[in-house]
């Protein structure tokens, strides 16, 4: 798979800072830069900027694990644990199944920051695989 121009992408995830780069049904890698613009009122980035993300990068996946079958992942759940606060930088992102079935998966997705490896947020995503429309 291509990596998507964000202009082609919602507004809400172009305003999250990610970017694809691996996106195959069975990993999905990225960055996110993070700067003011994700900022809470009290200088720190916002946790749903990370919850956004990690959502965005399951979904991706498990979109391209099922697009043969005419079908898209929906998220059903999502669980994001905030190990550290951010404020600027860069972080790595990194997004695998923990398991794959006929109707539901679940994804395991890390945010750790470029400059020292360290984990900033981790999330786990059940997503429902559903027909594409029109399909």
């Amino acid at each position: 798979m291509t990596t998507p121009d964000l202009a082609s992408m919602s507004a809400f995830v172009a305003a999250t800072g990610f970017t694809p780069d691996e996106m195959t049904g069975t990993r999905v890698t990225g960055t996110v830069e993070l700067g003011p613009d994700q900022h809470t009122p009290w200088g720190v980035v916002h946790g749903g900027v990370y919850a956004a993300v990690i959502e965005s990068a399951a979904s991706i996946g498990a979109s391209a694990a099922v697009a043969d079958r005419g079908q898209f992942a929906v998220g059903v759940n999502n669980s994001t644990d905030f190990l550290r606060p951010a404020t600027e930088g860069r972080l790595d992102v990194l997004a695998e199944p923990v398991q794959q079935g006929r109707t539901l998966q679940l994804w395991l997705v890390t945010l750790t920051r470029a400059e020292d490896g360290k984990t900033v947020a981790r999330g786990q995503v059940r997503l429902q695989n559903v027909p594409l429309p029109g399909a």
